[in-house]
């Protein structure tokens, strides 16, 4: 099995988690709410670290790897890396059709990349900048999506939970 392969399998495996936190929400009597419910003052609500993990897979999927401009722009700066959760919550159906889109987004251009690579770092951006590889930069997207869903998974038990 190729590493793009291997990549791609554990890259569904962590949708499928996510996207189960996301139907488990979509299942309370007011989604909304618990979307954008916060463990504590200034930390992030669920929708944020769902769209979060859409957003930064977009930015991946378009312009860090492939120079391409990214979709979504207007979410862009509110769910980035570095941005601060607003109260604008957005509705379910929103965040399925950017974690989907972005998705699809990388799965379309992962066939631009080969075997060979991977083991090259590209000659602008922000992966040249970083230091990084193809192939170290499709493994932080694989460890970014699990670290976020934990975040938002973990937030959720908190809402259902909270005194």
């Amino acid at each position: 099995m190729s590493l793009l392969t291997c990549i791609k399998d554990v890259w569904e495996f962590n949708r499928t988690r996510t996207l189960a936190t996301l139907d488990e929400i979509a299942k309370q009597p007011d989604p909304t709410a618990v979307l954008g419910w916060r463990p504590g003052p200034g930390r992030a609500h669920i929708c944020w670290q769902l769209m979060h993990i859409g957003v930064t897979e977009e930015l991946f999927a378009t312009e860090r790897l492939f120079g391409k401009p990214p979709t979504f722009t207007e979410l862009i700066p509110r769910f980035k890396g570095g941005s601060t959760p607003d109260d604008n919550i957005l509705k379910v159906d929103q965040i399925y059709e950017v974690l989907n889109a972005s998705r699809q987004h990388l799965l379309d251009g992962l066939p631009q990349l080969t075997e060979v690579d991977l083991n090259r770092i590209p000659e602008s951006g922000l992966l040249k900048d970083r230091g990084w590889t193809f192939a170290r930069a499709l493994q932080i997207i694989n460890w970014h999506e699990a670290h976020h869903q934990g975040q938002a998974h973990i937030t959720f038990n908190l809402w259902k939970n909270r005194a």
